[in-house]
């Protein structure tokens, strides 16, 4: 869609709006529309006491107007984020009477729905009050905006629990077997980027004892530690034992309350392994089907069957791991609600202590085809989640965190679920951004996060293994900042 701002500096809330509710239209900027033609108006007008915002709507030759007011304070932030707020709460006022179906998230765009609403609970309000402003204002939807309270609730609990010195460490292992066709993570191929693995290891364990120097000099206590990808057990168990022995001499791992390993993939998941993990202390791990159809396994380019899965599965409980997360997506090309119910039914009857339902979302830098035919799923997907949804609930199992990302289905969302106690504390502390998450491994974020979460510093490691292997000098050298940060605890 052509839009016009007049007044405004900043066009990103513009933007995200329209991907929000047009996610098949892109989005241009055009210094006008002709009059009649289908296109949106954003004008900002500055009274001195506060900002009026007005847009207008024209689309199949009729038109919808709206107006917010921001109000314009001492805190230049709080002025920025009201600014925000009007902005995309006019364009959602002046566009929704055109939509077809309304989204479930309302005029929310954000990936961290359960952080804006805590963020209210924060301020004092009941979970009632939040639940009405998000309907109110935002236009949430009463399973969302009670999806977004309760992990809200939960990320509050642990929030008020930690202390300021702790942390997470995340390592990163950007390799799999083979490349999904949905995915779209930092990972490669080991058949095509295999050659860069053992230089990657190097780097990678040089990173970590340089790491552990520095928190140990920064007193500051890792609680959860998580291992990621791409796909972990793409390493060899010779290479995981390296890995782990020096995860094991550079931290400190004595306030250490959650070790996880995502196996993912049940196809590179041997017995050797495993019980190197569970050597090394390892207690959570992911064995993540996304599908129980061979059908649609097969369509999606995963290179193992569901009888994999299960073999997995069971190998991992005969070596001890009591706490396994499997992963499934709603949206594969080839599901129907159907065959994903069939989906849900296997995994609970595994009785893994956690589940989570992922929406498929487009490739980053996706054609608009492929973001047309996200929306086309949105029914189907809605059905999904809902079946997802009941049948976990009548399982014992609950939503402990979730996030969003650009592009999904039906604009939907991503939800860990869990049996009581068996929330994933990394998830928790780095969705809700409650703590500082130190990242190591190529296309690592680190966030600094301060004592009041309000201040997030960010530090990124280059994106890519080949350019991560010839970096660590400087990666190395910005690891110092971990230790100003800490100093003003």
């Amino acid at each position: 869609m052509n839009y016009t701002v007049n007044g405004l500096d900043n066009d990103h809330p513009i933007r995200d709006m329209l991907f929000h509710l047009l996610p098949t239209e892109l989005p241009e900027r055009v210094d006008s529309v002709p009059d009649g033609a289908d296109g949106l108006g954003v004008s900002v007008t500055d009274t001195g006491m506060e900002q009026i915002v007005r847009v207008c709507c024209v689309r199949g030759g009729k038109q919808v107007c709206a107006e917010q007011r921001a109000a314009i304070s001492d805190d230049a932030g709080q002025t920025k984020r009201a600014l925000t707020h009007a902005v995309k709460s006019a364009i959602f006022d002046a566009l929704s009477p055109f939509l077809e179906v309304q989204p479930e998230w309302g005029a929310l765009t954000g990936v961290r729905p359960a952080k804006f609403a805590r963020s209210f609970l924060e301020q004092g309000m009941t979970p009632a009050e939040v639940a009405a402003l998000m309907t109110e204002t935002y236009h949430v939807t009463p399973a969302r905006r009670a999806l977004a309270i309760r992990c809200a609730g939960l990320a509050l609990d642990y929030k008020n629990k930690q202390n300021p010195r702790d942390i997470s460490v995340y390592i990163g292992i950007p390799f799999c077997p083979s490349r999904c066709s949905y995915c779209s993570f930092v990972s490669h191929d080991i058949e095509r980027a295999g050659a860069l693995m053992a230089d990657y290891l190097d780097t990678l364990c040089a990173e970590i004892i340089h790491t552990g120097e520095i928190l140990r000099q920064a007193d500051l206590h890792i609680v959860s530690m998580y291992i990621g990808g791409g796909t972990p057990t793409t390493l060899s168990a010779e290479q995981l034992e390296r890995l782990l022995s020096t995860v094991e001499s550079a931290f400190d791992l004595h306030d250490l309350t959650e070790f996880t390993v995502e196996a993912g993939r049940p196809d590179t998941i041997t017995e050797q392994k495993l019980r190197t993990l569970a050597r090394h202390g390892v207690g959570r791990i992911s064995i993540n089907p996304q599908s129980m159809n061979d059908a649609v396994l097969e369509k999606i380019g995963r290179k193992h069957s569901a009888q994999q899965v299960l073999d997995a599965y069971h190998l991992a409980r005969s070596i001890g791991f009591d706490a396994i997360n499997m992963d499934t997506i709603a949206g594969l090309d080839g599901d129907t609600p159907d065959s994903f119910a069939r989906t849900m039914d296997a995994l609970i009857a595994l009785e893994p202590e956690n589940i989570t339902v992922h929406t498929l979302a487009a490739k980053r830098g996706a054609e608009q085809h492929d973001r047309a035919r996200n929306v086309r799923k949105q029914d189907t997907v809605r059905q999904m989640l809902d079946i997802a949804a009941k049948k976990l609930t009548a399982a014992g199992y609950s939503p402990y965190y979730l996030y969003r990302q650009k592009f999904m289905a039906g604009g939907f969302e991503n939800v860990g679920w869990c049996r009581l106690g068996y929330e994933c504390r990394y998830n928790i502390y780095m969705m809700e951004e409650l703590h500082t998450i130190v990242s190591l491994g190529a296309g690592g974020m680190t966030k600094l996060v301060d004592a009041d979460g309000k201040k997030i510093q960010r530090m990124n490691n280059p994106k890519y293994p080949y350019e991560y292997n010839t970096s660590l000098e400087k990666i190395n050298a910005g690891k110092q900042a971990l230790l100003s940060w800490a100093s003003e605890l």
